[in-house]
């Protein structure tokens, strides 16, 4: 949105909170109202999405890109090494991956096909365990939060939300001394960079009182979501 002053000075809806409802140009207030005839000319101009570099050759008008930012299959991936800068689509990133951390043992790089439980162990220290999805070329994250209520643990694949990816549901499960904690979820998150906030939402919290020491092992079930025609 765009906001015009008594003098006709134009400013953009994110902008006018940080000058405090204040024209830039003569001080007037702003954010009040609206500039049709700017948003009109926004509104025709077609902008191209920003991984065009990548190979995207889509154009939205302005203010209708956001939403397919969100699902472009060339937006880049980050590696979730900490130790790596590489960037790039999430099938080159699962080649990088493969190709320059397999060999970390402590990346704990597995393996595994969809539709199938595992069973995966992980040390709380770590924080990050990843999976290899080889027939889909995806990289699984595996994170766990250590907080004062217990330890959260949550699972996303490192891609972007497109059609083409896929969509998963998945199920946790960890047992100790006879005492089970289960999580299911009918999406897994794709996210292009790992997050290394504590989450709000979308995990499995295991209490302090079910943890014996750093180790866990957990079955982690992932299946696809096909739709039936």
């Amino acid at each position: 949105m765009f906001f015009q002053c008594d003098n006709g000075h134009l400013a953009c809806g994110s902008c006018c909170p940080k000058l405090s409802n204040k024209c830039p140009a003569c001080t007037l207030p702003v954010g009040h109202s609206r500039s049709r005839a700017m948003e009109s000319v926004l509104e025709s101009i077609l902008i191209p999405c920003p991984n065009v570099r990548f190979g995207c050759t889509k154009s939205f008008f302005y203010g209708k890109e956001s939403a397919h930012e969100k699902e472009c299959i060339f937006s880049q991936c980050s590696c979730p090494s900490s130790v790596c800068d590489y960037t790039g689509s999430y099938k080159d990133l699962y080649a990088h991956y493969k190709l320059t951390h397999s060999t970390n043992i402590f990346w704990n790089i597995k393996r595994f096909r969809c539709a199938n439980f595992f069973t995966t162990s992980m040390l709380i220290s770590d924080k990050i365990l990843i999976k290899r999805v080889h027939e889909k070329k995806l990289l699984l994250a595996v994170q766990c939060f250590r907080e004062p209520c217990g330890v959260y643990v949550t699972v996303s694949f490192i891609a972007p939300s497109a059609p083409e990816v896929g969509e998963f549901s998945y199920q946790l499960s960890y047992n100790v001394d006879g005492h089970t904690v289960t999580y299911e979820s009918p999406e897994v998150k794709r996210v292009c960079k790992v997050s290394i906030e504590t989450p709000q939402e979308n995990f499995m919290l295991i209490p302090h009182s079910l943890l014996r020491g750093d180790l866990l092992e957990m079955q982690v079930f992932i299946i696809e979501n096909v739709d039936q025609e």
